[in-house]
């Protein structure tokens, strides 16, 4: 596959003369484009739904999330995987995102660090890769080496790959074991992947992530209950939290939290099932922590 061949090197016809228009005719081609890709998506949903149900059976076995790519589909891993942390209280190692060239490819481009697929697989043995983890690779045209590379390492060690580009039968799909190809069509801006297919990517790895997180248990109803409250701010929060969730004052809240030290979802629990904290904590660990599910097994027992 020539690189100029990829839809995604195209020219787009409906861009051509953008730089002779009007400022907000500009930007209203530019949002005419932006809607492709919300469609584009859409026709994507069984495969990302598929990918999300083999994730959480790894992840919910130990295994880890590692996000891997270069230039912008890499900066945006890293940044899904570091938003986990404080969101659902992942600990550094649960969640992470690997670029091509290192961390200091976040803030400026590395000169050749995508085009070795060795230097992928390299960077997924330093992390001691296993079979329990989930290997993320994203890849714009589905062409990238050290991408490329990366998965196919992960395929050998057994590895869940989830293949995110925007090219249809690119080399990425041979390597992965589920792949989602939003296919948005080419740039406003011929090549600058960074928009479209950049917008694409983080969509997705949204309900990817976000989705995992709900099937692990880290959400109750639509509300993050696994907030670590470290200062006021947190703490006020996971007040708010437990409020919302019970339906009951901030007092009631604080109470709660503070016999649970602390703890978000035990106090959840405590409250809507009014019982003792050692039942609660029974009922969290019977419902492998989700807690819709210890709240019904609360309303079976009863």
């Amino acid at each position: 596959m020539n690189f100029e061949d990829l839809l995604t090197e195209q020219r787009n016809r409906h861009s051509t003369h953008i730089d002779e228009v009007g400022t907000l005719e500009m930007t209203d081609i530019m949002n005419r484009e932006d809607q492709r890709v919300g469609r584009a998506v859409q026709k994507q949903l069984p495969n990302v739904a598929k990918a999300i149900d083999l994730a959480v059976e790894k992840f919910n076995s130990g295994g880890r999330l590692i996000y891997i790519g270069a230039g912008t589909s890499g900066r945006l891993g890293v940044i899904d995987a570091t938003e986990l942390k404080p969101t659902y209280g992942l600990a550094d190692e649960e969640a992470f995102g690997i670029v091509a060239g290192g961390l200091s490819a976040m803030s400026k481009t590395i000169d050749g660090a995508e085009d070795s697929s060795k230097q992928g697989s390299e960077d997924l043995k330093a992390v001691n890769l296993t079979e329990k983890d989930i290997v993320i690779g994203i890849t714009a045209s589905g062409n990238t080496p050290y991408t490329n590379g990366a998965l196919a390492y992960a395929a050998e060690v057994g590895s869940l790959r989830i293949g995110i580009t925007c090219v249809a039968d690119s080399p990425l799909e041979q390597v992965s074991s589920v792949v989602i190809c939003p296919i948005v069509g080419p740039e406003v801006i011929t090549g600058a992947t960074l928009m479209k297919a950049g917008t694409a990517q983080k969509m997705i790895l949204n309900m990817l992530s976000t989705g995992i997180m709900i099937k692990s248990g880290k959400v109750y109803q639509n509300l993050m209950i696994n907030v670590v409250p470290t200062n006021a701010k947190t703490m006020q929060r996971a007040k708010r939290i437990i409020a919302a969730a019970t339906e009951t004052s901030t007092l009631a809240a604080e109470r709660a939290l503070s016999r649970t030290h602390n703890n978000v979802p035990l106090a959840i629990v405590l409250i809507e099932t009014k019982g003792t904290i050692e039942e609660a904590k029974r009922l969290l660990d019977a419902a492998d922590g989700h807690i819709s599910r210890a709240v019904n097994l609360s309303d079976n027992v009863k």
